[in-house]
């Protein structure tokens, strides 16, 4: 069984909180200007111990701010 089902196979988990490079990933841009983004305030993130993650709706969010921008 693939590691993204459940022993019942319905669909693997929604995952709600994204790292810093999932970030980065899902915006095709560095790691440094993702981390820049959240530190200066433009995309909402949560510490977590050492570890800093971003809500997908706040992801969702910024993105959709960005579109209006443009």
């Amino acid at each position: 069984m693939p590691a993204t089902e459940t022993a019942k196979g319905d669909a693997p988990p929604i995952r709600m909180l994204l790292t810093m490079r999932q970030v980065a990933q899902a915006l095709s841009l560095s790691l440094r200007f993702a981390n820049t983004l959240v530190l200066t305030g433009q995309i909402r993130s949560v510490k977590i111990g050492r570890s800093r993650r971003v809500w997908v709706a706040d992801l969702q969010a910024f993105v959709e701010r960005q579109a209006e921008l443009s």
